[in-house]
């Protein structure tokens, strides 16, 4: 039994006439009546009787009939389903650093919604750290993530697509705040708030300190940014922080890193094990091809 067998006594059903039904499958008469003679025996029962010069089911041929429906339907549904995610329709799931879900990634997705109105997308949106939402790539619980390179992987293949800007800031008025650059060299004799361990920055920090090749006053530390604001806007220490459009809202100044130089950026970051529904693959190319019009301005 097949599937084609089926379409076919689905069809003679319909039309009760075998010459009527051949048209409409555009087949011959000969190959349908084949086809429904080798269902007939393989399912050891008569499905069809003659009536005058049409045919009509029996009644094991009507109850088998609901049954290929129900079969037909099911198997058009998921038929139909498998073509709309082939042309692009499905979920896209997104990890991001917290920072890049106030402008950059609702931005992004809703240019790309606008661009494929007429499909049916649904995004889903995950903020984290970076450690978690590589953890969560690498378990196929996110398509795509946006976060600080990982560390080098066979499993990931990552594209940069926004810079990170680094900058010392300061509470307003720590003797600091007359600068508007500075060196961290200048800054040891003040008391540090880090990011601890756990978060992608440290070993970022860590390793501008390390160019210098001296150690800062860790005062505190902690995993959330907005804590580090916080503290350095009431006065516990200074800290080294990704520029934020909120520290403008603060009690704290802003200082431009001279030396040692650094530049970062934010990745696109895929899992290269993981098999990409059409969706994702349209939502990466419309990145990239975002990015390659943002170089030609």
């Amino acid at each position: 039994m097949n599937l084609y067998q089926l379409r076919y006594f689905a069809e003679l059903a319909r039309e009760q006439h075998y010459t009527n039904a051949a048209q409409r499958l555009n087949i011959s008469q000969p190959s349908l009546s084949h086809a429904i003679s080798q269902l007939e025996e393989e399912l050891g029962i008569q499905l069809f009787e003659k009536i005058g010069r049409g045919t009509r089911l029996t009644e094991y041929g009507s109850e088998f009939l609901q049954c290929v429906k129900r079969s037909l339907s099911i198997l058009d549904n998921g038929i139909e389903e498998m073509q709309r995610h082939a042309r692009g329709e499905g979920l896209i799931r997104l990890g991001f650093l917290n920072q890049l879900g106030v402008e950059f990634i609702p931005s992004l997705a809703s240019r790309f919604l606008s661009r494929n109105a007429d499909l049916k997308i649904n995004f889903t949106f995950h903020a984290d750290r970076t450690p978690e939402l590589l953890e969560g790539l690498k378990q196929q619980r996110f398509d795509l993530v946006f976060c600080a390179r990982p560390v080098e992987s066979e499993d990931f293949s990552c594209v940069p697509i926004d810079r990170q800007e680094l900058v010392l800031i300061v509470q307003e008025d720590h003797p600091l705040a007359s600068k508007d650059r500075i060196s961290l060299d200048d800054t040891l004799e003040y008391p540090y708030i880090f990011f601890d361990n756990s978060t992608g920055l440290r070993p970022v920090i860590d390793e501008l300190f390390e160019k210098i090749g001296k150690a800062p006053k860790i005062a505190y530390e902690t995993d959330e940014e907005q804590v580090i604001f916080g503290l350095v806007s009431h006065g516990f220490g200074i800290a080294v922080t990704p520029y934020r459009e909120l520290l403008l809202k603060l009690n704290i100044k802003i200082l431009s890193i001279l030396s040692p130089t650094w530049e970062g950026n934010i990745y696109m970051v895929s899992n290269k094990q993981a098999y990409l529904t059409p969706a994702v693959k349209n939502f990466r190319d419309f990145i990239l091809h975002h990015l390659l019009e943002q170089a030609e301005l």
